[in-house]
């Protein structure tokens, strides 16, 4: 290690991979159905494939500019590229251990099959002969390489596959040729007939097996699939908005042709392939990964999970809570008006959010509306709500943050369609992305404006709202309603938050928020007063938040952090400080603080991690549940998953994780989320 680390934290990307491994080891544990371990090999997949992109193309282009920077560990990029290669080598070659050797051996129990080219019968060769020619064929360009030819610009994470042709005329070389397979088919090609319930062939079999249709009846001499993964992690001016689309534009084009940071191809692939394809692609041996089977397994995702009839191979559905104030007739503010009302995504219903929108986009007293979306789904509910309110008159006002990275081209489709439809639209704010979660309604009431707003620690997205965990909160506080206003004002209006009454905004005043309450707690530790902080959240990076995290449990504050990600906090073989970690059939993405204050507790839910983009980089609120009743159901969740002996994975002193022990009570805190009992939701109505 280069220099001594500031403070003893762990490294931000090695703490990933374990938590990708911990991802990985969902497709091993006995809990699990069949069709779902298989998920969690794909997540594995996609998980490695945003690591490369971003963190391992950031640290490639610090390595390449000569950096000699450290991070908050204390490693350089160098460094750290030297440490995270060989343990992600480990990960992938377990990847594949579970799905050769367990997954695919086990879907054959179920009658199953994914069959290769040489394990295909000859009606079924015969069939697939007649797929190959009308639907495969018509969409496969065979192209030349040779030195004479410029090599294509080749798409990132697409399958390609290399062939060596024999030599035009005698004593000539042999030639090469490359096929980019079409993406608009199936990646699993399901045959028709055969053994079993179900069975399938990947399509790179089908074009290798007819490969010589593509050359005149020319049999390829060697074939090699093949799979890039280019850094798309860009610095870009993002100070000047009005040309910030553009600006997003240019760095969409710019990932097309990023630096290639990985190079993904079959184990015991023809060498004279390879040996061509990292001269043409200036790939060196140590981003070459070479797999036991097909290059990305996301098609257990995509096809395999979803094949009809196998319902018992998966998770047993379950039908989201409805709280019974949304049954009762009337509009959904006046349900508002009898209390605050928390939601609990996935186990309580995404609906209620979609409804306050579309119910304010028609109800006539509703004079505006002001949204933040940071990523919504391909056909949202929402925005075609917020475009309807707009053409009927409505004040609409969204801020959409186009830096959202990977989301980037879809919200500003989204921008376009929503300033056409008369919204006014605002792309973010200036060298500061905007990640908080927060819908103002203004309407018209005989007492005169009444504000409604709704705070959210996740996404306005309908489709990951069934597979995120996250809580919102419906309200018509006079304070937060006059916050949200106040909030709305000064991000549209100077790009900056001022200070507010209940919302805490970053990057102005949460971290300074945070450290205030973890050395609240400090001081009644160690003046003898009860001190507590439960603390859940999808990342812990912060060097400055550990340092004060650390200082409270050496205080003897009782310190317990739910983190699903990366946390470089070390414990430190500290009893009363206790990092755990929850892998299960849900993403766990919601953030839950809970501060113990002398028995005065303090609950607060929020959209930022402690991580150091969230509080100086962001606009991200936090916000109180002062409801005891709310504040309670908050806690119970909390403590679920503090009991969680299932999924959950616990710090180790190194900073290593491992299973929880399975002793006592069996609890799975996400199971007894969806079976238990909907909880009060505040005050009753005075009317």
């Amino acid at each position: 290690m280069s220099k001594k680390a500031k403070y003893d934290v762990y490294n931000r990307e090695l703490s990933w991979v374990q938590f990708n491994s911990r991802v990985l080891e969902e497709a091993a544990n006995p809990d699990n159905p069949l069709l779902e371990k298989g998920k969690f090999i794909s997540i594995c997949s996609s998980n490695l494939d945003e690591f490369f992109m971003v963190r391992v193309g950031s640290l490639m282009r610090a390595l390449d500019s000569g950096s000699e920077k450290t991070d908050a560990s204390g490693m350089t990029a160098k460094e750290q590229l030297a440490a995270i290669f060989p343990v992600v080598r480990e990960q992938v070659a377990r990847q594949y251990d579970l799905f050769l050797n367990e997954y695919i051996p086990s879907l054959k129990q179920e009658g199953v099959f994914l069959l290769s080219a040489k394990e295909i019968s000859n009606q079924q060769k015969e069939w697939l002969s007649s797929y190959f020619n009308e639907q495969i064929m018509p969409l496969l360009t065979p192209r030349a390489i040779d030195d004479k030819r410029p090599f294509p610009l080749l798409a990132a994470r697409c399958l390609h596959i290399s062939m060596l042709l024999p030599p035009a005329e005698r004593n000539g070389a042999l030639r090469m040729a490359l096929v980019p397979m079409p993406t608009s088919l199936p990646r699993i090609i399901m045959l028709p007939m055969g053994k079993g319930e179900a069975r399938g062939i990947l399509m790179e079999e089908a074009i290798a097996l007819f490969a010589h249709r593509l050359f005149s009846g020319v049999q390829p001499v060697a074939i090699l699939p093949f799979r890039i993964t280019r850094n798309t992690d860009f610095v870009y001016n993002d100070s000047d908005a009005d040309a910030l689309i553009m600006e997003m534009r240019k760095n969409l084009k710019r990932r097309k042709w990023g630096k290639i940071v990985r190079m993904e191809v079959p184990q015991g692939g023809d060498n004279r392939l390879l040996v061509r394809l990292k001269k043409y692609l200036d790939v060196q041996d140590e981003s070459v990964f070479a797999l036991p089977g097909p290059l990305n397994l996301d098609f257990c995702m995509k096809q395999l999970a979803s094949l009809p009839g196998f319902d018992h191979l998966r998770f047993p559905p379950f039908t989201p809570r409805q709280e019974p104030r949304f049954k009762e007739e009337g509009s959904i503010f006046r349900a508002i008006r009898k209390g605050d009302i928390l939601l609990n995504h996935p186990y309580d219903s995404f609906d209620p959010v979609v409804r306050f929108i579309c119910e304010a986009a028609e109800d006539p007293n509703v004079m505006a509306i002001k949204q933040t979306l940071y990523r919504v789904s391909g056909k949202s509910p929402i925005v075609a709500a917020l475009s309807r309110a707009a053409q009927q008159g409505k004040q609409v006002t969204v801020l959409i943050e186009v830096r959202a990275r990977f989301d980037e081209e879809n919200n500003i489709n989204w921008c376009l369609a929503l300033e056409k439809a008369g919204c006014h639209v605002f792309y973010g704010v200036p060298k500061l992305k905007t990640h908080s979660k927060i819908t103002l309604v203004v309407r018209r009431e005989p007492q005169g404006l009444q504000r409604y707003v709704h705070l959210g620690t996740g996404n306005y997205n309908d489709v990951t709202a069934k597979l995120y965990t996250d809580f919102g909160l419906l309200t018509c506080d006079e304070t937060i309603g006059r916050d949200a206003g106040a909030f709305f004002n000064t991000v549209t209006g100077y790009g900056e938050t001022a200070p507010m009454a209940k919302l805490i905004a970053a990057p102005t005043h949460l971290r300074k928020t945070i450290k205030h309450l973890i050395q609240r707690e400090t001081r009644n530790a160690e003046n003898g007063l009860p001190a507590r902080i439960i603390a859940k959240m999808n990342s812990l990076v912060d060097p400055k938040i550990i340092r004060h995290l650390t200082k409270a449990a050496d205080a003897g504050v009782e310190i317990d952090l739910i983190v699903r990600g990366i946390c470089c906090l070390k414990t430190g073989g500290r009893e009363n400080l206790r990092v755990r970690s929850i892998v299960g059939r849900f993403l766990e993405h919601s953030r839950a603080f809970v501060f113990e204050n002398a028995g005065e507790r303090e609950v607060y839910l929020s959209s930022a991690d402690w991580m150091p983009r969230n509080l100086d980089k962001r606009v991200e609120l936090m916000f109180p549940v002062e409801d005891p009743d709310l504040q309670e159901r908050i806690i119970a969740s909390l403590n679920d998953e503090l009991k969680d002996n299932l999924k959950a994975w616990e710090m180790k002193k190194s900073g290593k994780y491992r299973r929880v022990r399975r002793e006592g009570e069996l609890i799975s805190s996400q199971e007894t989320r969806i079976l238990g009992p909907a909880l009060p939701q505040g005050a009753e109505d005075e009317e």
